[in-house]
């Protein structure tokens, strides 16, 4: 079983992974970075550290790999726990567990796990598409190199001419003096309109990338919980008490919460939200139950009917 390639795949979705018995994987915000040493600009990305101190089991990895693997949830447990053993042994033995796109862990002298991240992948999907980039130093001298090597084609001397009439006394042609200072005041009149037109192009392109950022965020929002048109189930619930909680979705802003909600009353479903988890995303569920067996049972036909991403949550509400 590739276990950190369910890993790393739950990461671009949420803010802890936890792998039960050995410790969690978590992700915070990074904003954007400017290396003044080389003139590196990074995008914002999600920053991954390990804490081993969070091993309760939240049934978020074990319901993934039975999604993926077509498996039952219990089957799912066992085998991620075959797994801990496994890894604990390795390091035990004084060997590096690498986690591929996420980073490697390894006892210290004390016993307690070190973990070194790879940042080979940005879990951060506000940042699709942005890479880190080197942009040239400006050299702000060479537009008066390039002015003073013009100045020195162009001469600003008059020679005095000899007038074609007869008997007229030689004259001077100033206007040659006044057209060679207009064509220094043109290039140099070039050179700055080019440099405004680059400013534009880059702050269009700029308004052009936030919209966008937002138009994305706008779609993960929404579509971190998918109902498909599929037909109503009706679940025999009486009361809503029990610390077995099944999850339709977890969001971040309230208003969205509140939709999804409405829309599963109006399917047949006793939904209703039990409250703001500690990562600050309102919990969605479509019903609470009393026993593990008739949360596993509901849950069982609300994956095949309704929605395969649905979890199962024990937790006692206060």
């Amino acid at each position: 079983m590739q276990l950190e390639t369910y890993i790393s795949d739950l990461l671009y979705r949420y803010e802890c992974v936890t792998i039960p018995e050995f410790g969690s994987f978590l992700t915070h915000r990074v904003s954007a970075s400017i290396n003044d040493s080389n003139n590196m600009f990074n995008p914002p990305k999600k920053a991954v550290s390990f804490n081993e101190q969070i091993q309760q089991n939240d049934g978020l990895l074990a319901h993934y790999i039975a999604d993926v693997e077509k498996i039952p949830f219990e089957i799912a447990t066992k085998k991620i726990a075959k797994r801990v053993k496994i890894l604990k042994s390795y390091l035990t033995e004084g060997e590096t567990l690498t986690f591929n796109n996420i980073g490697e862990l390894v006892f210290n002298n004390e016993g307690k796990i070190l973990f070194e991240p790879t940042y080979k992948l940005n879990y951060l999907t506000d940042s699709f598409g942005l890479s880190q980039f080197i942009s040239p130093s400006v050299t702000r001298e060479v537009y008066k190199k390039e002015v003073d090597q013009i100045e020195n084609v162009i001469p600003l001397t008059v020679t005095p001419k000899k007038s074609t009439s007869a008997g007229s006394a030689t004259t001077k042609r100033p206007y040659l003096k006044y057209a060679a200072v207009a064509l220094v005041a043109l290039t140099l009149g070039g050179f700055a309109a080019s440099n405004f037109y680059v400013n534009q192009i880059e702050t269009h392109n700029q308004l052009a990338q936030e919209a966008a950022s937002k138009q994305l965020d706008t779609k993960i929002q929404q579509a971190t919980f998918s109902l498909n048109p599929l037909p109503a189930i009706t679940l025999n619930v009486t009361k809503q008490t029990g610390n077995y909680h099944i999850v339709a979705g977890a969001f971040r802003v309230e208003e969205n919460c509140n939709k999804i909600i409405a829309q599963l009353k109006k399917e047949g479903f006793n939904a209703r939200t039990i409250g703001v988890n500690k990562y600050g995303l309102h919990e969605v569920v479509y019903a609470s139950y009393q026993t593990g067996k008739e949360a596993l049972k509901a849950i069982r036909e609300i994956r095949k009917t309704h929605n395969k991403n649905a979890w199962l949550l024990v937790k006692k509400l206060d």
